[in-house]
């Protein structure tokens, strides 16, 4: 379920970057594709945004290490996300993008783990830069993107969707949303059964493996 945005919601840079991704995977043909449910964000503050992906299949070249086009693909992603964290939900159009390949990075099943930095937002162009580890902390690859924000700049309000978006709920919301849901199921059940103890212990045992997680463990 989702909540449709205001134009006077400001919200956090964490979760704002997590709209900006969520309309990144939902409107555009290649990271919903390539990414999708697998590219999550970790953390994000003001000019920094901690993400990882789980490698599967579509992330490797046909020996099954990590493709360079992947990389190149996050180059890009994290710096627009990078940008994003400044407050702009529109993240410009880029201007040049360049990667090193340091090691042959996490095989299918892993984890890459990214941190991307913009260094600066100028009115013109913000230029911002994405480092890549694996779980052990081995640097993989590094790379640098250059964009042209000035529409970008001119036209966003810091921190707030456009009209129209609409928002994921936060977490907890979502979470007590299923508590609820949860907790009516349980009374229907107790107000159907025959009252004695054998039936709402079954009731009781089949209601504890339908209950709701604690951690979503969405990629937003």
């Amino acid at each position: 379920m989702a909540l449709a945005a205001k134009t006077t919601s400001r919200l956090t840079p964490r979760r704002f970057v997590k709209e900006v991704l969520k309309s990144m995977i939902e409107e555009s043909g290649l990271e919903g594709r390539l990414f999708g449910q697998f590219l999550r964000i970790t953390d994000a503050q003001e000019g920094t945004v901690h993400f990882e992906l789980r490698i599967r299949k579509q992330h490797v070249n046909r020996l099954k290490i990590l493709h360079g086009g992947t990389i190149a693909s996050l180059v890009d992603l994290g710096g627009s996300l990078a940008v994003a964290s400044h407050g702009l939900w529109s993240t410009g159009v880029s201007t040049d993008l360049n990667v090193t390949y340091i090691s042959s990075g996490p095989g299918i099943g892993h984890v890459l783990r990214a941190t991307a930095i913009c260094d600066k937002l100028g009115e013109t162009l913000a230029y911002t830069r994405v480092a890549f580890f694996d779980m052990r902390n081995n640097l993989v690859a590094r790379g640098h993107h250059t964009k042209f924000v000035a529409q970008a700049v001119a036209t966003s309000k810091p921190f707030v969707p456009p009209q129209g978006v609409v928002l994921a709920k936060s977490p907890n919301s979502a979470k007590s949303d299923m508590d609820k849901a949860h907790n009516k199921k349980k009374e229907a059940l107790f107000a159907t059964s025959d009252n004695k103890s054998g039936s709402r212990a079954r009731i009781l045992s089949l209601l504890e493996k339908d209950r709701p997680p604690t951690d979503s463990g969405s990629m937003f």
